[in-house]
């Protein structure tokens, strides 16, 4: 096996890993069962904090 042919095998190998990991993650992030954690996940940023300390 020569350096070409390693490398066009590696390439090949990186790219179906990222490809799967890609899916993996979108699979996991639209799983039903995850709705409610980034649905609060997303209003984190807009709840109003009444112990902050800028407040009054």
């Amino acid at each position: 096996m020569d350096f070409d042919t390693l490398m066009l095998l590696s390439k090949e190998f990186a790219l179906i890993l990222f490809f799967l990991v890609f899916v993996g993650i979108v699979a996991y992030v639209y799983l039903p069962g995850n709705k409610n954690r980034f649905e609060k996940a997303g209003r984190m940023a807009l709840d109003d904090d009444k112990t902050s300390p800028m407040q009054d």
